[in-house]
């Protein structure tokens, strides 16, 4: 019976063999991928990759909340700003600054 010691210097050594192959299988199917783009004159954007990220990614969206006072605004995505909190904090209600 081998020891704990061999037995992961086992798993390491298969490890590193199980991730040369799997480089080996990714290059091979990569090459398969690219002669068939070539053979058939397909693009990246072709298959809807274009290599842009997210289409949402840059846009910009309207403001849904305004601060009658300082005429600050937030969209409604991502984390509340100071000046909101700060407002529902004192008891005022998100909705109170929806801009209509």
């Amino acid at each position: 019976m081998s020891s704990y010691k061999e037995l992961l210097s086992q798993i390491e050594v298969l490890k590193q063999q199980a991730e040369s192959q799997r480089k080996a299988e990714i290059a091979s199917v990569v090459a398969d991928i690219r002669a068939k783009m070539q053979e058939y004159g397909i693009t990246a954007s072709d298959l809807g990759s274009g290599g842009r990220g997210s289409r949402s990614r840059g846009m910009t969206v309207a403001a849904k909340y305004r601060h009658p006072r300082t005429g600050e605004t937030w969209t409604g995505r991502g984390k509340m700003p100071k000046w909101l909190q700060a407002e529902v904090n004192a008891g005022k209600r998100k909705e109170d600054f929806l801009i209509v």
